[in-house]
């Protein structure tokens, strides 16, 4: 645990957490870390309503850090299939289209293998 008092972790519900370490998000100061985020509970789903879950559960992360999507600067996103970067993509851009974060796409391997999307966001609170 650490004794720095600018730090605040948000617990989640992944069932990673406590296996693996890590929270939902970390806000040190202005700035909130939000960890990779699948689909938890909606792997039945297309990736756009996928990549939907995983957006809702960061903006709870964020707004439980004092934070909102537009104090995003960064998301990452992580894709199991290179196909489904277009549904994916628009369904972020639905949430980021006019906040404009930098972004970046990749394709890897995820935890879950029913999982499309995985993402990271970062944010700056009135920055």
């Amino acid at each position: 645990m650490s004794s720095n008092p600018l730090r605040t972790n948000i617990a989640g519900t992944s069932p990673y957490e406590p296996i693996i370490g890590f929270s939902r998000a970390v806000r040190i100061g202005n700035v909130v870390h939000v960890s990779g985020t699948g689909p938890v509970g909606a792997e039945e789903l297309p990736a756009a309503e996928q990549t939907r879950v995983v957006l809702g559960i960061i903006e709870a992360a964020l707004k439980q850090a004092g934070a909102s999507f537009e104090d995003v600067v960064r998301t990452r996103m992580f894709l199991a299939h290179a196909e489904d970067w277009e549904e994916i993509g628009r369904a972020h851009g639905e949430v980021f289209g006019t906040i404009r974060p930098a972004s970046t796409m990749v394709v890897a391997a995820l935890l879950n293998p029913k999982w499309r999307v995985e993402i990271e966001a970062e944010a700056v609170v009135g920055g």
